[in-house]
């Protein structure tokens, strides 16, 4: 075979880069960026650029010019369009190239060109008819969608892995009994959910430890879904689902629980769910908050935002003290589980990779494409450690009733 037939797979040996502008200027980009063990092709000219002395873990194909300039001129955007678009094609691992991108240093981070991008594409806001929308974005796609690959538990949440090999089912029942034993439920406890997803805590909590569940959600497919599971199970009586925004949480409790909401609460928001929460388990109650986060503050990436979750925000530990601190509740434990929510991710993407065919059937190609990227980028953001999952128990300041050391959590 001679050197014009030879294949363009992810080893192939590569063209003499340089000799196109275009190439010239990914090679200029990649020196940038501390050359990254990325290959580059360029399928109008068949040029491969590769830096020097790196063996990448993947290769990323570009159809057009114009798919290759507009990457280059806004990457956190056009990136994923154009893969979701399939003008650009990956070959190699994709979770082991999102986390090298992820690992980059921010191209004109802090810049004022940087900053006006962010200010132009801030969050959607999270007021009461705001958020109504942000979550119809996202949670309302169809239950038969999510029952794709979630998973019988239906939880769209961090599972909890007690052994690397147990199975999705058996890790997100894991998660389930962590939280309780956090929280030490007991017969008779009253409880408040905010945010409850397809329902499935709320059921937990009331047919595995006896108490009453009042759970607010304000997506209508998820609440309808979980009004159904609690008949099937005979838990009516002790589970009632509401459809309502956090906000209009009326009552005293003995718990409060929140897992995978804050993320949809908008910064500008924490102070009104300390004053929620507060109100709801006085002064003796004590609650516990599940939540995605960083290490550093940081908006959502902009496409992430844009295309998949709406007004969603991750916090650090600091910015969450900002529920906790005006609202008088001390913070009793911190438990940071992101490997967990990589191993959960990794489970999903399976599943989803598995029912492509019908998810292609639901929606279209850029669905299925711009969905694979999404939970790609999620296992890769946990591996590479640039988001984090935080579990914070609380209790009101002055009460003391409180385990004196952290035997309770762990099961003997």
């Amino acid at each position: 075979m001679d050197a014009a037939s030879e294949p363009e797979g992810l080893y192939a040996r590569e063209r003499p880069p340089g000799k196109s502008l275009e190439a010239r200027l990914v090679r200029r980009v990649l020196s940038r960026l501390g050359d990254p063990p990325i290959a580059f092709v360029l399928a109008w000219t068949g040029e491969r650029i590769v830096a020097e002395g790196s063996a990448p873990v993947a290769q990323l194909r570009f159809a057009d010019r114009a798919t290759l300039l507009g990457v280059l001129s806004d990457p956190r955007i056009r990136f994923g369009d154009a893969y979701s678009a399939g003008r650009i094609e990956i070959e190699g691992d994709l979770i082991q190239l999102l986390q090298v991108i992820y690992r980059m240093p921010p191209e004109g981070h802090g810049s004022f060109t940087h900053r006006l991008a962010d200010w132009l594409r801030r969050p959607a806001r999270n007021t009461l008819s705001g958020s109504r929308s942000n979550v119809h974005r996202h949670y309302d796609l169809g239950n038969e969608f999510y029952s794709l690959w979630l998973g019988e538990t239906m939880a769209y949440t961090c599972a909890y892995f007690p052994t690397e090999q147990a199975s999705l089912d058996e890790a997100q029942v894991a998660k389930m009994d962590h939280v309780c034993r956090k929280l030490r439920l007991q017969a008779g406890d009253s409880v408040v959910e905010a945010g409850c997803g397809w329902g499935t805590l709320a059921l937990h909590m009331a047919g595995r430890y006896g108490v009453r569940v009042r759970a607010f959600n304000i997506s209508r497919q998820q609440i309808q879904y979980a009004r159904v599971r609690a008949r099937e199970q005979g838990l009516e009586d002790r589970v009632e689902f509401i459809e309502d925004d956090y906000r209009n949480i009326s009552g005293r409790y003995d718990v409060f629980a929140s897992i995978g909401m804050l993320e949809h609460v908008g910064r500008e928001n924490y102070a009104e769910l300390g004053r929620v929460v507060r109100r709801s388990i006085g002064p003796d109650g004590r609650g516990l908050i599940h939540s995605i986060g960083r290490n550093y503050p940081a908006p959502l990436h902009p496409w992430i935002e844009r295309r998949i979750f709406p007004g969603a925000y991750a916090p650090t530990l600091s910015e969450m003290m900002q529920i906790f601190e005006p609202a008088g509740l001390s913070v009793l434990d911190v438990e940071n589980i992101r490997l967990h929510y990589a191993l959960t991710v990794r489970e999903w993407l399976a599943r989803y990779e598995a029912a492509v065919a019908k998810v292609r059937s639901m929606f279209d190609e850029f669905f299925v494409r711009m969905w694979r990227l999404y939970l790609a980028g999620s296992i890769a953001g946990f591996e590479a450690g640039t988001l984090q999952l935080f579990q914070v128990l609380f209790a009101p300041r002055e009460s003391n009733r409180i385990p004196l050391t952290r035997e309770f959590i762990y099961p003997r």
